[in-house]
């Protein structure tokens, strides 16, 4: 399953707000360096869909704020 997700660093507080069943705004309060801010996006998105976080891949975006993820649910 493929994703859409805008990624916001630095924030206040790590939250997820799910603008539609394939598109999301996650908030994280690690900064964008040192692929700190994308290992947390992972975190709470593996969380999110109850899954681990192997299952959860970066397809484009590394270095972008837009990204789209792929997600192996069983």
């Amino acid at each position: 399953m493929l994703i859409h997700v805008k990624i916001k660093p630095d924030s206040k507080d790590d939250k997820i707000v799910e603008k539609n069943e394939t598109s999301f705004i996650v908030y994280v309060k690690e900064p964008a360096e040192d692929n700190r801010a994308n290992k947390r996006l992972i975190e709470l998105i593996a969380q999110r869909f109850d899954i681990v976080k192997s299952k959860v891949k970066i397809v484009t975006g590394h270095h972008a704020p837009s990204k789209i993820l792929d997600i192996l649910i069983p």
